[in-house]
């Protein structure tokens, strides 16, 4: 069995932050079948600024007690993704930075509703890959919870 030493383990649950977007304290699910990670949103609304696209929404946070947090990203792409059901919906993809630990790295986000959502965060794939992160499915909330730190800070 092959061990690889350099690689961080988190569980199946981890807290996480979204300095850049004001957000501490998000519970994430890490989903490694989903490739992209994605965000609760709703109330998108596309603009312009500076002539680049740009989206307001706002961001749920918690499953009990529900608290709604305005923001605004920039625009890097609009994808097809097809969810598990294998229904197709057309998002906005953002990148920001996250928080997981002591690691804080820019990843894209897709802005979806996940109201019926247990939790309002998927990492996918990516996020791991970018991170050089595994997974060890047995365990929960195995990394620090990250306070909000400015953006850029390591």
């Amino acid at each position: 069995m092959k061990t690889f030493d350099h690689l961080s383990v988190i569980g199946l649950r981890e807290w996480i932050a979204l300095p850049e977007l004001g957000m501490v304290g998000l519970r994430a699910k890490i989903d490694t079948g989903a490739s992209t990670s994605t965000l609760h949103a709703s109330d998108i609304v596309p603009f312009e600024k500076k002539g680049e696209k740009w989206v307001r929404f706002t961001a749920h946070l918690g499953t009990l007690v529900q608290r709604r947090h305005r923001c605004e990203a920039q625009v890097v792409s609009v994808k097809t993704i097809k969810s598990s059901n294998g229904q197709a919906q057309t998002r906005y993809v953002i990148r920001t930075l996250l928080a997981l630990g002591d690691r804080v790295w820019p990843i894209e986000f897709t802005l979806a509703c996940r109201k019926t959502m247990r939790y309002r965060v998927l990492l996918g794939s990516k996020a791991l890959v970018q991170a050089q992160l595994v997974v060890n499915p047995a365990l929960t909330y195995v990394q620090e919870k990250p306070t909000l730190s400015l953006p850029g800070a390591q």
